[in-house]
């Protein structure tokens, strides 16, 4: 009998191990793929907090309490968003995604909801659903919608027990955990039911819930049955990726591992991810057009076309996809100053997309004077500092069939020997964001 019930216990451990096993389907390896050969995306932080001009994060930051910060929804209404534009401008400046914030750390929704009165719909004047709008139009332009979803909430009641941040906000009662992950439920459904085929969840916020030593994070307080959620996810969209902002090594049932202002573990901001969690899923790195996510209105710390385009090549370099965001103000316009750097880097692109698009990393480990992609057997070495006019790749000697500047097809003159290869620029060849070099093996 003894053995009997160990043989049960054993048996219902296994099939509990073996449910949480995450297979992908043949569809959501796909759209991996198809995520990997995109490389670059447009991620946008919009919310009623653009009112404010003063970021994201401004009701934690600024320990708004819940009623006064009720009050902001009155003051949105975007009356100049455009979809159309917003699709057009992240299409020309040839992105293939677009992430937008369905829902943030305030807790205020931006789309019809059944779930909470709490939305855009039926708290601001507008009363539109904007990821209507925007789901529409990316399906009729072939752009992919992914949506961003915060785990955390310094709004509702039931997000419970409390998070490390949000401790400043005033007004917020006692609920139960269980109720709140209910509530997720029934978000994620409506926004994987109600928009048409979506490219993916884009989760942040498990972070609030870990201890914090100030350089790794710890245990989890709470448990956001990731399990569950996940499942859900997959089934009511299986081809739909699952990236979480979480700085760790991925869960199962994520397909893609995000790094937050941060080259795959370079570990060079807070909250980087260190190199031993790195994972092997497709990787994608999400940084700001200037300093801010959400519209700040005294950020002046906008990137140059060369950091921009520089920052791309780097994030391809380690086999990542660039995610760039920009902050668009309360009235629904995108800055006049983005849009203008996401023209240069769309026309860079134009010319220059073979080598970002459809590759993987290159031999060659970036670094901020040189990177490298691949595609099949042409591998292209992007030169990045424009007063070089020399580089030894050290212990890098292929067979080289031909090699040029991309941009003239003239030959590059070169010199190999067993410690590496030295590469001899001509000085009207080089270009002052990026030379690239096309090596056939």
């Amino acid at each position: 009998m003894k053995k009997f019930v160990l043989f049960f216990i054993v048996l219902i451990s296994f099939n509990s191990i073996a449910q949480t096993k995450y297979i992908p389907t043949k569809e959501n390896l796909e759209a991996r793929k198809w995520f990997e050969e995109a490389r670059f995306g447009m991620f946008i932080h919009w919310g009623v907090y653009s009112v404010l001009g003063d970021g994201e994060w401004v009701m934690n930051n600024q320990n708004i309490s819940i009623k006064e910060y009720e009050k902001l929804p009155s003051f949105f209404n975007p009356t100049e968003f455009n979809a159309k534009d917003w699709v057009k401008i992240a299409k020309d400046s040839g992105m293939k995604y677009i992430t937008i914030t369905s829902r943030h750390h305030d807790g205020f929704s931006m789309f019809n909801s059944k779930a909470t009165d709490y939305t855009i719909v039926k708290k601001t004047p507008y009363k539109k659903d904007i990821l209507k709008q925007l789901a529409d139009e990316c399906h009729k332009e072939g752009i992919k919608l992914f949506f961003y979803y915060s785990q955390l909430d310094w709004y509702r009641d039931d997000y419970f027990p409390r998070g490390r941040t949000g401790t400043g906000i005033k007004g917020r009662g006692e609920g139960e955990w269980d109720d709140y992950i209910d509530f997720m439920k029934d978000q994620l459904t409506e926004l994987l039911t109600n928009y048409g085929e979506i490219g993916g969840i884009w989760f942040d916020g498990q972070w609030d819930q870990h201890e914090w030593d100030g350089k790794r994070f710890g245990k989890l307080k709470a448990d956001f049955k990731l399990d569950e959620v996940y499942k859900l996810i997959h089934k009511l969209q299986p081809k739909a990726l699952i990236g979480s902002n979480h700085h760790l090594s991925p869960n199962p049932g994520e397909d893609f591992q995000m790094f937050e202002k941060d080259l795959p573990g370079k570990g060079t901001k807070d909250f980087a991810t260190s190199a031993e969690d790195i994972g092997n899923l497709p990787f994608e790195v999400c940084e700001t057009i200037n300093g801010s996510w959400g519209f700040n209105l005294k950020d002046r710390k906008h990137k140059s076309k060369k950091q921009l385009i520089q920052y791309l090549v780097k994030a391809a370099g380690y086999g990542s996809n660039l995610l760039l965001n920009v902050g668009p103000m309360p009235n629904g316009k995108i800055q006049e100053e983005h849009i203008e750097s996401l023209k240069k880097i769309g026309s860079w692109v134009k010319q220059n997309g073979q080598t970002i698009y459809k590759t993987k990393r290159g031999p060659i480990h970036p670094t901020d004077e040189i990177a490298s992609t691949q595609n099949g057997n042409i591998i292209y070495i992007h030169l990045l500092d424009e007063k070089k006019k020399e580089y030894f790749i050290e212990g890098f000697n292929p067979k080289i069939k031909k090699i040029s500047y991309l941009k003239s097809n003239k030959k590059v003159s070169y010199k190999k020997s067993n410690s590496g290869l030295t590469l001899i620029l001509e000085e009207k060849e080089i270009n002052y964001i990026d030379t690239i070099i096309k090596l056939e093996l």
